[in-house]
C-alpha cells in the first residue's frame, strides 16, 4: 500500500469526513490510507460541528454522505462555500439517484461516487488531491512572486514599487485635509561598519533597523526601504507640522538603544529629512525627493538630526547634484590638483614639512576649496578615490623635491574616516611609497582624534602597521575631539596638531591659552612633536615660543601654493636652510 500511495505522488491528505456513521467513516479511512501515506481525518455529521471543523483546521478534501438524519450533502456543500471554502467536495453515498447526483455536480460537486465502490473511489480522491497540490503550488509561486515583486528580500518591508501604492492610498484618504508626514532617513556612516565587519554584519543591521523603524511607527504608517541604509516613513496620523517633529523625534529616541549582533553592541544614529503633506508636495515622488533634501541638510548639519523641508532646498539640492556628478568625473578628468602649506620649525626657521591640501579646479566654477567639497566627497564613497589620488601624488611631488635637492622634507597627507576604515589603508601606502621611491620616513599621516578614538584596538592594530612600515603618524586636530589620555598613551603616534580655532584666540582667551599650554606640555611628556595650525600673527608666535611648541603652520609664513609656487617660495625663504625665526 505505500508503495501505490508513493506511486500516486501523494504524501499526506487532510480529510474532512460528513458522515453519520462512525463505522463508515472508520472504513473509508481505512481505504483512503491506500492513496495516502499519511491521513488525518475528522468525522462530523452537523451544520455546527462542520462550522466550526472548517475553521479550525485546513482541509484537502471533503467526503460526504449524502442523506443523513440531520444533514444532507447539498446543506453540507452549500455551509462549505459560504464559508469561503474552495475544498474538493466528493458525495459517497449509496441513497442518492443519478439525477440528484447530476444536480449537485452541475452546482459545483466536484465528484459523486457510489458507497463501497473503492475501485472508482480512490482513483476520484488521487485526481482531486493531485489538483489540489497543483492549485497550491501555484498558488505558492504566485506568493512567491509577490513578495519578489512587492518586498525587499533582506527586510521583508516594502519596496519602492509597493510603498508608492500604499503610500498614495493613504494621501488619498488624508482628501483636502492638512494630512501625512513623510521622512526621508539615512543611518549614518554605515559605510564603515560594511568596511569593519563585513557586510554580513550590515544586512543584520539593516534588517534590525527596518524592524526597529516598524516599532517606532507603529501599525498606522508605512515604512519602505529605500536603498542600502535609506529608508522612509509616511505617516497619516502625523497631520500637523507639531506632529511631523514628534515623529522625528519619536524615531530618533528609538534609536538611541544599541543593536546587538553576537554579543556586539552598535550605536547608530540617523539623519533624517522631514515633509509635510500637501504643503511640501501633493504626491508620493515630490515628498521623497524634498524629503531626501532636507535628509542631506541634516547630515550637513552635523549628522544625528532631523531637518524640516523648506521651499529653497530645491535649489540648493540641485546644485548639489551637479556637483556630485562632477565629482565623479573630477579624477579622471585631471580636474584636482594640490596645494601645499609649509611648517616651519620654531627654533631653526627652517621649512621641514609641507602638509598636502587638495583643490578642485572646476571646469565652470573655477578653484573649489575642500570645505565645499570633501563633505560631499565623504557622504558618497567618492573619498576613497579621492585620498588615493592625494596620497600618491603627494609622495610623488615630494619626490620630485627631493630629486631637485630639497631633502629631507616630509609631506603630511590627511586620512579620512572612510579610508582609514576600509581595511587597505596599510596596503595603499605600501604601494604609493614603492611606486615614487618616496622614504616612509618622509611620509607623516595626520588622522583625527575622533577617528582615532573608533574601535581603538583595531585602530592600534593599523597603526603599528603604518608605524612597522616607517611611516609617520600626526593627530589632526587635537583637543577638539573626545579622546581619552588613557588610550592616546597606547597610539603609536610621532606628532600632535593644535587646532588652528585654539591658536587663533590664545593671546586673547585664557581658555583656549590653557588648552594650548596643555597639548604642548602633554605632547613634551609623551616624547612627540607639537605643531600649531593657523599661525597669523606675531603674538601668537611669541606665545606658542614661549610655552615650548615645536612646529607653526599658517598663513603668517605662507598660505598653501601650488607645487612650483611653493619651490619658488622655498628657494626665496632658503627653504629649509633658513635662520631661526626673531
Amino acid at each position: 500500500m505505500q508503495s501505490r500511495a508513493t506511486d500516486a505522488g501523494i504524501a499526506r491528505m487532510r480529510v474532512l469526513i460528513v458522515e453519520d456513521s462512525e463505522d463508515e467513516a472508520l472504513l473509508l479511512t481505512h481505504e483512503l490510507r491506500r492513496a495516502a501515506n499519511d491521513v488525518s481525518w475528522k468525522r462530523v455529521d452537523s451544520a455546527e460541528a462542520l462550522r466550526a471543523a472548517l475553521r479550525d483546521n485546513e482541509w484537502d478534501l471533503v467526503i460526504s454522505d449524502h442523506a443523513m438524519p440531520r444533514f444532507s450533502s447539498e446543506d453540507a456543500y452549500d455551509l462549505v462555500r459560504d464559508c469561503g471554502k474552495d475544498i474538493p467536495f466528493i458525495i459517497y453515498s449509496g441513497h442518492i439517484n443519478e439525477h440528484a447526483a447530476l444536480t449537485a455536480m452541475a452546482k459545483g460537486v466536484h465528484d459523486f461516487v457510489e458507497k463501497g465502490n473503492w475501485r472508482r473511489l480512490l482513483p476520484v480522491v488521487r485526481r482531486e488531491l493531485k489538483t489540489v497540490a497543483q492549485a497550491r503550488a501555484r498558488e505558492r509561486a504566485e506568493n512567491r512572486l509577490h513578495r519578489l515583486s512587492n518586498y525587499d528580500q533582506l527586510t521583508g518591508l516594502p519596496n519602492r514599487r509597493l510603498f508608492y501604492e500604499q503610500a498614495n492610498l493613504l494621501l488619498e484618504e488624508c482628501g483636502a485635509e492638512p494630512g501625512a508626514t513623510l521622512l526621508f532617513l539615512d543611518v549614518d556612516r554605515f559605510m564603515r561598519i560594511n568596511n569593519t565587519f563585513g557586510y554580513a554584519v550590515g544586512d543584520l543591521l539593516v534588517r534590525q533597523v527596518g524592524a526597529r523603524l516598524q516599532t517606532a511607527v507603529g501599525a498606522r504608517g508605512v515604512v519602505t526601504r529605500m536603498g542600502r541604509d535609506d529608508f522612509a516613513v509616511l505617516d497619516a496620523a502625523a497631520k500637523t507640522p507639531q506632529q511631523a517633529r514628534a515623529l522625528a523625534e519619536r524615531v530618533m529616541q528609538a534609536f538611541t538603544q544599541p543593536f546587538t549582533i553576537d554579543g556586539q553592541e552598535f550605536f547608530l544614529t540617523l539623519s533624517i529629512g522631514v515633509c509635510c503633506f500637501p504643503r511640501d508636495g501633493e504626491d508620493v515622488g515630490r515628498l521623497l525627493v524634498n524629503a531626501e533634501n532636507a535628509m542631506f541638510l541634516a547630515k550637513r548639519a552635523g549628522r544625528n538630526n532631523f531637518q524640516v523641508y523648506v521651499r529653497d532646498m530645491n535649489s540648493a539640492s540641485g546644485e548639489r547634484l551637479e556637483m556630485e556628478t562632477g565629482l565623479r568625473h573630477a579624477v579622471s578628468r585631471g580636474e584636482l590638483t594640490l596645494h601645499y602649506q609649509p611648517s616651519v620649525e620654531l627654533a631653526s626657521g627652517a621649512i621641514t614639512a609641507v602638509e598636502a591640501l587638495v583643490r578642485w579646479s572646476h571646469p565652470t566654477r573655477g578653484m573649489i576649496p575642500p570645505d565645499k567639497f570633501i563633505p560631499l566627497a565623504d557622504e558618497t564613497g567618492l573619498i576613497s578615490e579621492i585620498g588615493k589620488w592625494v596620497l600618491f601624488e603627494a609622495c610623488a611631488q615630494t619626490r620630485r623635491w627631493h630629486d631637485a635637492g630639497i631633502a629631507p622634507l616630509k609631506v603630511s597627507v590627511n586620512v579620512s574616516a572612510v579610508q582609514f576604515r576600509a581595511g587597505d589603508l596599510t596596503a595603499v601606502v605600501a604601494a604609493a611609497l614603492a611606486r615614487t621611491g618616496l622614504p616612509p620616513s618622509c611620509l607623516d599621516l595626520e588622522i583625527t582624534e575622533t577617528v582615532l578614538m573608533q574601535e581603538a584596538d583595531a585602530t592600534i592594530a593599523t597603526l603599528a602597521a603604518l608605524k612597522a612600515m616607517g611611516v609617520c603618524v600626526s593627530v589632526d586636530d587635537f583637543g577638539t575631539g573626545y579622546s581619552s589620555l588613557a588610550y592616546l598613551k597606547r597610539f603609536p603616534i610621532d606628532t600632535l596638531k593644535i587646532d588652528k580655532s585654539f591658536v587663533r584666540d590664545v593671546t586673547r582667551d585664557s581658555h583656549n591659552a590653557a588648552i594650548v599650554r596643555t597639548v604642548i606640555a602633554l605632547a613634551k611628556s609623551l616624547g612627540l612633536e607639537s605643531i600649531a595650525e593657523g599661525v597669523e600673527t606675531r603674538e601668537q608666535i611669541d606665545f606658542l615660543r614661549a610655552e615650548g611648541c615645536d612646529r607653526l603652520q599658517g598663513y603668517y609664513f605662507s598660505k598653501p601654493l601650488p607645487a612650483a609656487a611653493l619651490q619658488q617660495f622655498m628657494a626665496t625663504a632658503g627653504s629649509i636652510a633658513g635662520g631661526a625665526i626673531p
